[in-house]
């Protein structure tokens, strides 16, 4: 038994504007199943046989608070010119400079067209085969912890775990690497987190209490009666397991 990342769900009020600007970002495509929901993803992906992520927009009535958000988006970029090339294009579509307390770095800190955080990182060789999303960066108190329990709930590899920082990419060595950061603890709701699917012949109810075991806790967001389930890792970040059909 075991997940996948699948999806970086992205909450917004204008689920369409924010959903054409990474489509745009990512040089992918949208599409819309159902109103509220825009979807983000190369052509022909499936997101119920994912390789890699991609990303869901779904409008929510809250806007995004003066918080940062606890998890973001590193793009990648193949050359100096690249980068440059890819903030200026970002910024013509309504991405701002954004102020984190990155000081003097590399990489670019941008936030989407709704204030949502994101990076443009310098040309780098370990991300020279991830596609447009370098990693999904995720803040927290504890990157060892972390990486114990991500480890355990998601089918991918560990790269690297030190006390600064855990480094995990799919056993597949394909898409973005998932990187848990030591940068405080939560505070506010996650404006951004994953969606993990199951394999075709796993239980969905089985993972969740697989995942209980493991610490993770069940989430009441108001969702109601719904086909996913929604929890939270043992330092609250939120995720879902979603349902195949």
């Amino acid at each position: 038994m075991t997940l996948r990342p699948v999806l970086l769900n992205i909450k917004g009020l204008d689920d369409s504007a924010v959903g054409r600007f990474w489509a745009e970002a990512l040089g992918w495509g949208v599409s819309s199943e159902e109103p509220g929901v825009t979807n983000v993803g190369r052509g022909g992906f499936d997101w119920r046989d994912p390789v890699g992520v991609c990303v869901d927009v779904v409008t929510v009535p809250e806007p995004k608070t003066t918080v940062k958000n606890r998890m973001h988006l590193d793009l990648a970029t193949t050359s100096a010119a690249h980068q440059a090339e890819l903030v200026a294009r970002l910024r013509a579509l309504g991405a701002t400079p954004a102020h984190v307390g990155q000081g003097d770095v590399p990489w670019t800190v941008l936030a989407d067209p709704e204030g949502n955080e994101f990076c443009v990182l310098e040309p780098r060789e370990i991300y020279r085969d991830t596609g447009p999303i370098a990693r999904v960066v995720v803040d927290c108190a504890d990157p060892r912890a972390m990486a114990r329990f991500w480890g355990e709930a998601v089918d991918w590899a560990l790269h690297e775990v030190t006390d600064d920082h855990a480094v995990l990419r799919s056993a597949k060595g394909v898409g973005p690497y998932l990187e848990f950061l030591r940068n405080g603890v939560k505070t506010v709701p996650d404006r951004v987190h994953l969606d993990l699917l199951r394999y075709p012949s796993d239980d969905q109810e089985a993972e969740v209490a697989r995942l209980r075991a493991l610490g993770a806790t069940d989430l009441d967001l108001g969702q109601g009666d719904v086909p996913w389930r929604c929890l939270a890792d043992p330092e609250g970040h939120e995720f879902c397991v979603l349902a195949r059909s």
